[in-house]
């Protein structure tokens, strides 16, 4: 994994400018002995903003990159003239990024919107030149203000894929398959466990110019929630799917059983996907005649919990794909209007 080219967790160091020093300055010019007070303000720090990105899809930019400082701001001068602030550093993430605080594991923000800006550290005020403090008692201040410093801290950026349907199943179940006939996308895939080792994005042409995005998760096995396999690495890019797709091989011992191997590794890992709409692919079809196909779908559709919607498919064979993409489609209507 230490050459992929997907990276969906960084650690980085931020540091905010300091603001700039005001100016105890005080007017000098030809014929005025006795100029008051004209020091200007200094400039803010520079902040540091969090910038949501469409055509990034992985955080591999920011791996070498992990201390980013911004620029501190220029001292007041005369005239009331105010110091130049401090150039923002902009940091470009993709879709579906949280930035956590690194010690506290505390949400900070999440960016979901291509061009969305969340301030991560604000950068310190510029000090008050000499002019703001004169006054009757006191006609020429020879003090300014300092500038604010900046702040510093740690931050965790986790990159969550934003799709609108998730494949979820064990190693070799047909997922990346799948992808690959529905959409353009080219996993890779391969007769071994854990080929997928990283997400793949695919968009699925339903009709009449209408998609959706598909994302094929790494297999999850039983026990995945404590580490076990892949474990959580990518689990959280669940999260943001708006429909789950249980994919289960035709040849599997008990169908039934790997559901809810399924089902329970997700709740333990986040209870709260438990709540997505869910649908059921039985994969690799063709390997089994008509009459045993009849037959397994009648035991398997007596025994998935009421109101799973099955379909049986073959993407080999191309079995079941267009009433596939149909009930996805469907149910993401349905989804989004709720």
């Amino acid at each position: 994994m230490s050459n992929s080219n997907f990276v969906d967790y960084v650690k980085i160091f931020c540091r905010s400018g300091n603001g700039g020093a005001g100016s105890a300055h005080f007017r000098r010019e030809k014929f005025v002995a006795f100029g008051g007070p004209d020091g200007g303000d200094g400039g803010r720090g520079g902040n540091i903003v969090l910038r949501g990105n469409s055509h990034f899809w992985t955080l591999i930019h920011l791996k070498y990159q992990r201390h980013i400082f911004a620029e501190n701001g220029a001292g007041g001068y005369g005239s009331r003239s105010s110091g130049k602030a401090g150039a923002d550093i902009f940091i470009e993430v993709p879709l579906g990024t949280v930035a956590r605080d690194a010690e506290t594991g505390e949400v900070v923000c999440e960016v979901t919107a291509d061009g969305e800006e969340q301030m991560l550290l604000k950068g310190g005020r510029g000090g008050l030149g000499n002019w703001h403090f004169k006054s009757a008692t006191n006609q020429a201040p020879r003090y300014a203000q300092p500038g604010e410093a900046g702040l510093e801290q740690a931050f965790v950026l986790e990159l969550k894929v934003l799709a609108d349907v998730g494949l979820v199943g064990f190693p070799n179940a047909g997922k990346s398959t799948l992808l690959s006939v529905v959409s353009a996308a080219r996993p890779k895939i391969a007769d071994y466990a854990f080929t997928t080792l990283e997400p793949n994005l695919g968009i699925v042409e339903v009709r009449d110019g209408r998609s959706f995005v598909m994302a094929d998760i790494p297999g999850i096995i039983e026990g995945a929630h404590e580490g076990r396999g892949i474990g959580t690495r990518f689990l959280r890019h669940i999260e943001r799917n708006s429909i789950l797709l249980f994919t289960i091989p035709v040849d599997a011992d008990d169908v039934r059983a790997q559901y809810d191997i399924l089902l329970r590794e997700l709740e333990l890992y986040n209870p709260e996907l438990l709540d997505k709409s869910r649908l059921v692919a039985i994969t690799k079809c063709d390997m089994l005649d008509a009459e045993l196909l009849a037959e397994l779908r009648a035991e398997v559709v007596g025994s998935l919990p009421a109101g799973i919607d099955t379909t049986f498919i073959s993407s080999v064979a191309g079995l079941g794909i267009s009433e596939l993409k149909d009930k996805l489609w469907g149910e993401l209507q349905h989804a989004n209007s709720e």
